[in-house]
């Protein structure tokens, strides 16, 4: 072993007076606040039970991001039939015989539309006839389509005209896969007469969680749910969002036949995929970014009273995002990324916005009951000092999360590897000097060399692709690439620290970040871990927003949630005794990128990184300290050379150290096995390897290397639309039949409604019989219209159990008082 660079490290206490300087309270005054309440008398094990996020404490609920697509021939999809029928199109055309447009480019959008050999259309609308909707389902698309849903007096929305036309004399409805999800479940409830209440009205609450990304459809949990551990903590958050999973293939099903999709062409599939789908890519170097927003940016039917308004956000997320890359490359310059103004321009339409993922929200009970109750003292300046604090802790351990438990695989060719495409926003991100480090390693570890120097392209295609077959140049394979293509966080300015525990301080980064041409003020700051404000969402909490893709529901996303709800817990521990504050992780860009390079390293694949001998951010200095294998670099005097594993294992063994009581509390003993298995590089357990071994195996290949960058990404997204949608679904199944299995087994004759629910969906048979029968129509592809509605009825039933299990639990742990002395 090395030896280490910081022996006996420890914490520094920092000075109220400081402190007081920077905030409108101090660190002991929110310390007081938080455990003025608690009796000390009980002992430690009374303290560590009423810390934020501890035992009982948290709620839980996740967004869900799915790639959609529809299936068919050309001449009966929605995108090809807009596209050749757009004013774009025609006056492209007309420009191209006038000479003032290249031919080429109309070739080339011809070309895209004629040679879809797979016939996949992803994010492409559905067009059918407006009457195979039932009249329950109609009146949710006439309250759907007024401009306010609250005030029918302003009439339909102006742009209804996109969603609704007439063809050979028929009323037809033109809409997104996001909105079919909604339209299908409104046609279920509405397809018999008499339906039990609490079917019909558990599907009528349902619907309200069906809505939209910028491009994707998107999903909300049914019902939140409590971390505790009789239910396995972060398992029940998997199970959940495997059964709403199912359910949305079980709405597409149905909408796929019932409404006639499948009869004139169209065949909509959902499914989980994290990147932006390889010919979107390749349609938007064709068109205009104003056409590619006419396209694919969702026009929000559901979800919002004026969707039309939330429609012009997402207009605006676009172009801003679009206008930030952009601004990315002069920021490369300045850096001395670029040291010629030789560059390719990234597109000036930016396809980020359709990269998909999953968003985990987490509330404590605790902190919300002290904001509702006056009496406590604790405010929202109070909530806001410790939520920044938290937020600086836990980034240092997001490299735990990224490709060990959800992951993006994705592979760049030389031609491609050009330093203003590849690493897009993160000139945004990162300062200069991280930036330059980590372009550097990138360039060392891919596949880009000759005799010995790493080659970047140098511009003409025709040229770099001779180059990269004479010399065997590969390009590059990244396991986690949604969290390089995508804005998942901004670095803080110098004069506007986001993180410093003063309110209003996103809003003056945003203004400043505005001024920059980076973001724009009406846009909510993005953030890896991102507080959760009471007054704003109604609970105290924290989102994570690092998630890409799981290959298994409860294998990944719940063993992960578990994991985020102990490094929370063990970031307020910390507080609260006094071992981290705000003056330990200073407020400096620099000292915030030095800590967020390790998440992009791990993303990429870099296997080093490298931080400040000197750094004053104590808390990572502490870690490293931990660190095997460090040594001074000896390329940056003044720095230390750290390797992404051996950090890895380091933050293992703080978390395993200092939140041991947690781990035991929680029951999460084999949560920290399982990570433990995926820090290991040489096995198999990390989500990245996995994924990445079965894309190699679906095409038939043993390294992503065999194939050019376009092969194998469209071999990935072959894989997550055929056999990781039915892997997904299958998992969902086996959930489902626990949970059937349980009702057999515990239905109480005297709950009337429930048993009446039952009995009119089933007409006598078992939950085990028929989803045994279910199951067997469903591995033969043939499950019928029939089947599909009584299946959805049940899960209509189960998730009525289910949030009324949730909600007397809440019941019990929200009115649970905090400790207080005298308490028996």
């Amino acid at each position: 072993m090395s030896k280490l660079p910081f022996p006996g490290v420890t914490f520094l206490k920092t000075s109220k007076e400081s402190e007081c300087l920077k905030n409108p309270v101090t660190h002991e005054d929110v310390v007081e606040l938080l455990k003025k309440d608690i009796s000390l008398s009980r002992g430690t094990q009374a303290l560590l039970e009423s810390i934020p996020f501890s035992i009982n404490d948290t709620t839980a609920g996740s967004e869900t991001e799915m790639q959609a697509a529809v299936a068919g021939k050309k001449d009966f999809i929605d995108l090809p039939i807009t596209i050749k029928e757009s004013d774009y199109y025609a006056n492209l055309i007309r420009r191209s015989i006038s000479g003032d447009a290249s031919k080429k480019l109309v070739s080339t959008l011809e070309r895209f539309i004629e040679e879809n050999t797979d016939n996949i259309w992803e994010n492409s609308l559905v067009r059918f006839k407006r009457k195979n909707l039932n009249f329950f389902a109609e009146s949710v698309l006439k309250r759907d389509l007024l401009a306010n849903k609250n005030d029918k007096k302003r009439g339909q929305r102006d742009d209804v005209q996109k969603f609704v036309f007439d063809k050979d004399g028929e009323e037809h409805i033109r809409i997104p896969v996001s909105y079919l999800l909604k339209l299908s479940l409104a046609d279920i409830i509405g397809s018999r007469q008499n339906t039990p209440r609490i079917i019909h009205r558990t599907g009528y609450r349902l619907m309200n969680c069906f809505t939209n990304d910028n491009t994707s459809p998107e999903t909300c949990s049914f019902h939140i749910m409590s971390l505790i551990p009789e239910t396995g903590m972060g398992r029940v958050v998997a199970k959940e969002k495997a059964f709403r999973y199912l359910f949305s293939q079980l709405l597409v099903m149905y909408a796929n036949e019932k409404f006639g999709l499948n009869e004139s062409g169209q065949e909509v599939m959902i499914y989980m995929s994290p990147h932006t789908p390889i010919r979107q890519k390749r349609l938007n170097d064709i068109i205009s970014d104003s056409f590619y927003r006419e396209l694919f940016m969702n026009p929000c039917l559901s979800g919002w009273n004026e969707g039309k308004i939330k429609h012009s956000y997402m207009h605006l997320c676009h172009e801003v995002l679009s206008r930030s890359q952009l601004n990315g490359v002069a920021k490369l310059r300045d850096a001395g990324i670029i040291i010629n103004n030789l560059v390719v321009l990234p597109n000036i339409s930016n396809t980020s916005l359709a990269n998909n993922g999953t968003h985990v929200s987490m509330g404590s009970r605790m902190l919300s009951r002290m904001l509702i109750d006056p009496a406590s003292g604790f405010t929202h300046t109070h909530e806001k000092y410790i939520s920044d604090l938290v937020v600086k802790i836990v980034e240092h351990f997001l490299p735990l999360f990224a490709c060990l438990y959800s992951a993006s695989p994705y592979r760049i060719d030389f031609w491609d590897f050009h330093p203003e495409k590849v690493l897009a926003f993160l000139p945004h991100e990162l300062d200069y000097t991280h930036l330059r480090m980590l372009w550097r390693r990138w360039k060392k570890k891919s596949k880009n060399k000759l005799f010995g120097n790493s080659l970047t392209p140098f511009g003409p295609l025709w040229l770099d692709k001779s180059l990269s077959k004479i010399f065997a140049l590969k390009g590059d394979f990244v396991p986690d690439f949604r969290l390089i293509d995508y804005l998942v966080c901004l670095m803080s300015t110098e004069q506007s620290p986001a993180l410093n525990g003063i309110r209003g301080n996103t809003t003056k980064l945003k203004n400043d970040l505005a001024n920059l041409g980076v973001f724009h003020q009406d846009m909510s700051l993005y953030l890896l871990f991102k507080p959760r404000e009471f007054d704003l969402m109604g609970f105290s909490g924290f989102e994570g927003r690092y998630y890409s893709l799981f290959e298994s529901f409860e294998r990944d996303l719940g063993n992960a949630i578990s994991l985020q709800n102990l490094i929370t817990v063990l970031a307020f521990h910390y507080i609260i005794e006094k071992k981290v504050t705000h003056d330990h992780i200073p407020d400096i860009p620099f000292i915030e990128s030095e800590r967020r390079q390790i998440i992009f390293d791990a993303a990429i694949g870099i296997p080093t990184f490298y931080i400040r001998t000197d750094t004053p951010n104590l808390f990572l200095k502490n870690i490293v300290s931990k660190t095997r294998k460090v040594r001074n670099s000896r390329r940056y005097p003044g720095y230390l050379r750290v390797k992404l594993d051996e950090y890895l294992i380091a933050l293992f063994e703080v978390l395993s150290e200092d939140s041991h009581p947690f781990i035991d509390m929680f029951n999460i003993e084999g949560v920290m096995e399982d990570l433990k298995a995926r820090i290991d590089p040489s096995g198999d357990a990390r989500t990245s390897t996995r994924l990445t071994n079965d894309i190699l195996h679906s095409a038939g290949v043993k390294s992503p290397f065999e194939l050019n960058g376009e092969q194998f990404n469209m071999a990935s997204e072959r894989f997550y639309y055929r056999q990781l949608r039915e892997k997904h679904m299958m998992e969902a199944l086996h959930f489902l039949e626990e949970d059937f299995r349980h009702m057999d087994m515990t239905i109480i004759n005297n709950n009337e409604p429930f048993s009446a629910a039952l009995d009119y969906v089933l007409q006598g048979m078992t939950l085990s019989r028929f989803l045994r029968l279910f199951q067997k129509d469903f591995l033969k592809k043939e499950i019928e219209l029939k089947s599909i509605i009584q299946m959805i009825f049940l899960m209509l039933i189960v998730e009525h159990r289910e949030e009324a299990i949730q909600k007397r639990m809440r019941v019990i742990y929200d009115t649970a008082p905090v400790y207080r002395a005298g308490n028996a």
